[in-house]
């Protein structure tokens, strides 16, 4: 990399015109502002009390010894105390000759050694897969290819949480409001089946609560005493005591559910190399707590209950057993990473979690270290901001959530929509067609979802995400269709490019641009894994494809009369294409090659 030669030059040149070894941020490399001249950037002021001098007298000193000792700096400007290097033609057009053909350009190939476990979906059986889990999904299943385009060893693991009192809540509906109907006799989605009957029982549990208060009983009395409610946590701890018509019920309407789910996330273009199940994982979970309890680590109370006591670490008592022996949430955690550490033995175990779950990993974490896991230190939870909509949050058991296969439906008929609107389209079939309008349907929700900082509540407008112009997925994917029909002419018209060491003696400053931008893949790459943030890479993509059609406006291709610079253009082209077609594939969107 150039950075780091001249990063060594710059140390090297203070080193001898002022007798000084300099380290860290006094050596500190940046890109150049696109308002001044020049590719990279040294800030001198920190050598002004080696140099004696001013900030220009010190930056012209360092500029002159790049010139003499290094060949691919070029020239130099000062602006006060900045030292803006230019690279030579020569350095930019080695550079592109030596890596446009790379196949697998800015990435490394995945590694064989401790592998870095990722967790996402981790949806609840109890209702269908919904906006908040399409961000959750894209977010790790994005995250796993970027770190795999880095080298590591991925592994990508779902966590199905198919037991407890949620899903105890939609058996039970079913049961007394069912009237024996299933996904099948109504036709109805199987996780949609279900998730009706959990927003079912909410409404009738809370008519129960509202009887009960007014009858005088306090309100959170009534919630704890509601009919419904108790026969719910009855249903549980049958289920937990292996009651035979309880699992079998509970087995039939999972079944229904992950039914419905393989269709969501096939739709959705994401998968697992393994999943894990709860109901398999409460079980550990329980025994470590006995362990906890063994060693002193955690008490139990009068009530049953069992607890960590935490305050020595500036946090409260956790529950970890329920009184009536039931486990919960941080139980089956508690045995999922135990599993998790004993099938992988990880480098890292990532948890794609929403931020309203930041306390419960910070204890996961901490319950563990006390347990003596040394491998605790290796959990990282990558905390989300939530999905909002212009009407306000979502409520699963009310019913206000925005489905994810409706949400998708959504997505295809605004992309026909537009795409028509704007004729984005020529002779088409009509199979055609329908694929294309997935592919952009898909990719503006992908993309508008992607490009917003994981950390960030975002809000999602479906007509935003559509638009041809701006920072959004179709607009990327039209340049790159742009891209491909300009091959694809260039093909036709028999032109060639396919030479190693094509020739452009003259670069002009668009060319230049985009060269540059090309060059900056791999290290954005690199820094998407490190701040896990596919934001990085989405927004990377957008200035690679806006850069292309300010090049493509201003810059003639197909028409240029002198053969090198025609084969040169064409071959930029290509490149850029194909940068595009890789990033939007970590982002876990297909580009068209025509619109």
């Amino acid at each position: 990399m150039i950075e780091k030669l001249l990063t060594e030059t710059f140390k090297q040149a203070v080193k001898d015109l002022y007798g000084q070894e300099i380290t860290g941020k006094s050596a500190a490399i940046q890109k150049t502002r696109p308002e001044f001249e020049g590719d990279f950037t040294f800030v001198v002021f920190p050598l002004l009390r080696f140099s004696k001098k001013s900030p220009e007298q010190t930056a012209e000193e360092i500029g002159n010894y790049f010139t003499k000792n290094v060949d691919e700096v070029e020239k130099f400007n000062v602006i006060k105390g900045f030292l803006n290097l230019s690279l030579s033609n020569a350095f930019w057009l080695d550079f592109f000759n030596k890596n446009r053909n790379k196949k697998d350009y800015g990435k490394k190939q995945p590694g064989n050694g401790d592998p870095v476990v990722i967790e996402y979906s981790s949806p609840n059986t109890n209702k269908p897969l919904h906006l908040g889990h399409i961000r959750n999904n894209l977010l790790g299943w994005s995250v796993s290819e970027i770190l795999k385009a880095n080298g590591e060893n991925v592994k990508k693991v779902n966590l199905v949480n198919d037991r407890g009192i949620h899903i105890c809540k939609s058996m039970l509906a079913w049961q007394k409001w069912g009237e024996g109907k299933t996904p099948q006799s109504t036709g109805v989605k199987g996780d949609k089946f279900v998730g009706d009957f959990y927003v079912l029982f909410d409404k009738k549990y809370k008519e129960q609560v509202n009887e009960l208060t007014e009858k005088g009983m306090d309100k959170d009395e009534a919630a704890k005493n509601a009919p419904l409610m108790q026969e719910a946590k009855t249903m549980l701890k049958k289920w937990e005591e292996g009651d035979e018509e309880v699992r079998k019920l509970w087995a039939e309407m999972n079944g229904w559910v992950y039914d419905g789910f393989d269709v969501t996330y096939e739709r959705l273009g994401v998968e697992f190399d393994k999943i894990y199940y709860e109901s398999d994982t409460y079980l550990l979970g329980k025994a470590i707590v006995e362990e906890g309890l063994e060693k002193g680590v955690f008490f139990r109370k009068e009530d049953g209950s069992v607890w960590c006591d935490l305050s020595d670490e500036g946090l409260d008592e956790k529950l970890l057993l329920r009184a009536d022996g039931t486990s919960v949430y941080m139980t089956q955690d508690l045995g999922t990473a135990q599993l998790r550490y004993n099938d992988f033995h990880p480098r890292e175990l990532i948890y794609v979690v929403g931020n309203e779950q930041n306390y419960h990993f910070e204890v996961l974490k901490l319950i563990l270290k006390k347990l003596g896991r040394d491998w605790a230190d290796s959990i990282i939870h990558l905390s989300y901001g939530m999905v909002e909509l212009p009407h306000g949050k979502m409520k699963s058991r009310e019913g206000t959530v925005v489905d994810a296969d409706d949400l998708m439906d959504e997505m295809y008929e605004t992309a026909k929509k537009t795409t028509e609107e704007l004729g984005k389209y020529n002779d088409f079939s009509e199979e055609e067609a329908d694929r294309l309008y997935h592919i952009l349907g898909l990719g503006a929700l992908k993309y508008f979802i992607l490009k917003v900082d994981p950390k960030k509540t975002m809000m999602f407008n479906p007509q935003e995400s559509i638009d041809f112009n701006g920072n959004t997925g179709p607009f990327i994917q039209y340049t790159h269709a742009r891209i491909r029909s300009v091959i694809r002419k260039g093909k036709e018209a028999g032109y060639d490019w396919s030479s190693e060491d094509l020739k452009n003696s003259d670069i002009l400053p668009k060319e230049k641009s985009l060269i540059k931008l090309l060059y900056e893949y791999p290290q954005t790459v690199e820094q998407a894994a490190k701040s896990f943030s596919p934001a990085t890479i989405a927004n990377y993509a957008y200035d690679l494809a806006r850069e292309f059609n300010q090049f493509y406006q201003e810059i003639t291709i197909l028409k240029e009369e002198d053969e090198s610079k025609r084969a040169f253009r064409l071959a930029l082209a290509e490149f850029t294409g194909n940068t595009i077609k890789s990033a939007m594939w970590l982002l876990g969107i297909v580009v068209p090659e025509r619109m």
